[in-house]
């Protein structure tokens, strides 16, 4: 069985995330995924800051960053530490609203 677009080179970002093509291929397996947010308050962006910021794994592998840094990195933040202190600081602002 071939693996899905999205988990393969064709349907990644090579800067972090997905591309179009590999969001079309999640969405036809019943996944809704859309582009980053890369500023703003939006809500989603602090939830996905807060959850990949807690995500476990190291950011660099071999001197290189890691999926996960680079889709960090794609939304604006630019380490774990760093994608937690802005996913509280947007929560905090959306409060306020």
């Amino acid at each position: 069985m071939k693996t899905p677009v999205y988990a393969r080179k064709e349907g990644q970002n090579p800067k972090g995330g997905l591309n179009a093509k590999g969001r079309a291929a999640a969405k036809a397996d019943g996944m809704n995924l859309k582009p980053p947010v890369k500023s703003g308050d939006n809500p989603r962006r602090a939830s996905f800051l807060a959850r990949m910021g807690g995500n476990p794994g190291p950011e660099y592998k071999d001197g290189e960053p890691t999926r996960l840094l680079l889709s960090l990195k794609a939304w604006g933040a630019s380490s774990k530490a760093d994608a937690k202190a802005k996913a509280k600081r947007i929560s905090e602002r959306n409060k306020a609203k």
